[in-house]
Order: C-alpha cells, then structure tokens, then sequence
C-alpha cells in the first residue's frame, strides 16, 4: 500500500516527508504541497487511489470534494468541525452515489459549542 499526502502548508508536509524516511517498516509515503482549495486532485489524478480521508478547515473542501464525486476511489473518511460545511459536502457525494455509512459526532473541545464529525462514505458494493 501506498500513502500521498497532500496538505497546504509546506512545514507540515516537510514534517511527514521526514518522518516517513526516518521510520523503518512503513508503507511508501509521498507528500505534496499543495492548495486543495485553489488545485484540487483531480480524478483522474486520483485513479489509483482506493481510499481518500479529507480533514479540511471550517470552510470545508467544497473543490476536492466535487473532484471526489467525480472519482472512482470507493472509500472516503471524511473529518471535520463545521457541521454546515460537512453537509453541503456530503450532499454533492450522496448525489454523486457514495453512501454515508457511519458518522460519530466528538464533543473534544468540552465547555464550547464545536464539535467535530468524524464519518465514512463508501461507493459500489
């Protein structure tokens, strides 16, 4: 198996890349700086990829997630801290034939009103 690692801020992804070549016995891992807001993958980009886990800020991942829809890759964990934003992206799945088969709300942030969404939306059998 395989990991591409795809994140918008450059220190992160240089922190990945060395972590994962300094780790004996780990699955290849590539990383790539990248704005999914302004350059989502596309799906042909994403042909090879079997699974996908998005954890976009507030704003959601409204480009990546229309690429997704269009894709092929068959599971999707989504993560995220803005309900509104989680349903307007979960829509365009559904829409595009995924089903939400799981979601667990998390109150990790006790005496405040966020919560985050953790769920999974699969595709074909």
């Amino acid at each position: 198996m395989e990991v591409h690692a795809v994140e918008g801020d450059a220190a992160m992804t240089q922190a990945l890349d060395l972590a994962a070549r300094n780790t004996p016995d780990l699955h290849r891992i590539s990383v790539e700086t990248r704005d999914l807001f302004r350059r989502p993958l596309e799906a042909d980009e994403m042909k090879s990829f079997t699974g996908a886990v998005l954890d976009p800020p507030r704003a959601g991942a409204e480009a990546q997630t229309a690429c997704l829809a269009a894709s092929t890759v068959q599971v999707i964990a989504a993560v995220s801290c803005n309900p509104v934003t989680f349903a307007r992206d979960a829509k365009v799945l559904t829409g595009a034939g995924y089903r939400l088969t799981s979601v667990q709300v998390i109150d990790q942030f006790r005496w405040s009103t966020h919560v985050e969404l953790a769920a999974r939306f699969t595709r074909g059998t």
